[in-house]
């Protein structure tokens, strides 16, 4: 039986707009014109226990209203949802009993206390015994590196140090799932490798069910062997991520900085090329031409001071398949 189900989830969120013109705020104060967006429309997917899925799209996607929507945050205007065999929004307290929850724009640590009482008061609210939260505690201390932050004020770190003190208080509990909403936006590279290793830990050997939502496809490829792509609140692909890469994003990038300008000329095995001023990007497709010897065609013909090799963009692969999905 599948650990997560959601069938048929549709949610709509109804905003105002602001008149527009000279007289806008005084014919905003008479007359409210509303807009009704479509956040997610008609997603359907299961996940079995221990699984480790990317779940990945643009900004406005609906990554965030799906993992409200699982965490009890959100009710869905239809729909079928039932995590670990309850309706989250329905038995909300049993529920978050058994699951965690990272949000990277938003804390669950206490600003102005330290993180040490932030975690004290965790045990309290979960329940925890003293024993196990101690033993606990001290694990995921060591992991993410963290002993030297327990009393420091959460309002006095780092974004880095917040974010692994955010995903430790998730982890107190020992959840048996894990909900993870960009964790690893905007830190530092210290971080988010010890962000990614405890993630990889637990779920190797605890069977932690985890869903990822990020824009860094570094973080998918690392952690998750299927992903999950969302476009204008629809599912656009479940399956592996190398399938996704050869159906919709079988080129690379080299991002090529040269000397002095040079106008644009065709480079035998590339796909497109994109100009501006002494930056050229080169798009080529890896199977037909490997990357070395595009890199080797670049140095012999351009003047060449640096190159970065990169893949295409994740928002130009959801806008493929988005088009693709409509024509």
């Amino acid at each position: 039986m599948a650990q997560i189900e959601l069938r048929h989830i549709c949610k709509t969120f109804t905003v105002s707009l602001r008149p527009e013109g000279r007289m806008s705020m005084l014919r905003g104060a008479f007359v409210r014109r509303k807009k009704v967006i479509k956040a997610l429309d008609d997603i359907s997917f299961t996940i079995d226990t221990g699984e480790l899925v990317g779940y990945i799209g643009p900004n406005g996607a609906g990554k965030s209203t799906t993992v409200k929507i699982m965490s009890g945050i959100l009710t869905p205007d239809s729909g079928y949802c039932r995590i670990m065999n309850r309706i989250p929004w329905q038995e909300r307290v049993a529920h978050v009993a058994r699951i965690g929850v990272v949000f990277g724009q938003r804390t669950q640590l206490w600003w102005d206390l330290p993180v040490q009482d932030s975690f004290d008061l965790l045990k309290d609210i979960y329940s925890i015994p003293f024993t196990s939260y101690k033993h606990r505690l001290h694990e995921l201390a060591t992991a993410l590196d963290i002993s030297a932050l327990l009393t420091t004020p959460v309002r006095q770190l780092s974004l880095g140090q917040r974010m692994r003190c955010e995903l430790a208080a998730a982890l107190l509990h020992s959840p048996r799932i894990l909900f993870l909403d960009e964790p690893t936006i905007g830190i530092d590279a210290v971080s988010k490798l010890a962000l990614r290793e405890i993630l990889k830990r637990e779920n190797r050997e605890n069977g932690v069910t985890m869903i990822l939502t990020t824009h860094d496809m570094d973080d998918v490829e690392t952690l998750c062997s299927r992903v999950m792509v969302i476009g204008h609140g629809r599912l656009l692909y479940d399956g592996k991520l190398h399938r996704l890469k050869a159906d919709y994003a079988p080129w690379r990038s080299i991002r090529a900085i040269l000397t002095e300008p040079v106008t644009p000329f065709h480079i035998e095995g590339a796909e497109r090329i994109k100009a501006e001023g002494n930056v050229w990007t080169v798009l080529f497709n890896p199977d037909i031409i490997p990357a070395h010897i595009m890199v080797e065609r670049l140095a012999r013909a351009l003047p060449l001071r640096d190159l970065v090799i990169g893949e295409q963009n994740i928002d130009e692969i959801i806008a493929k398949m988005y088009q693709e999905m409509c024509l």
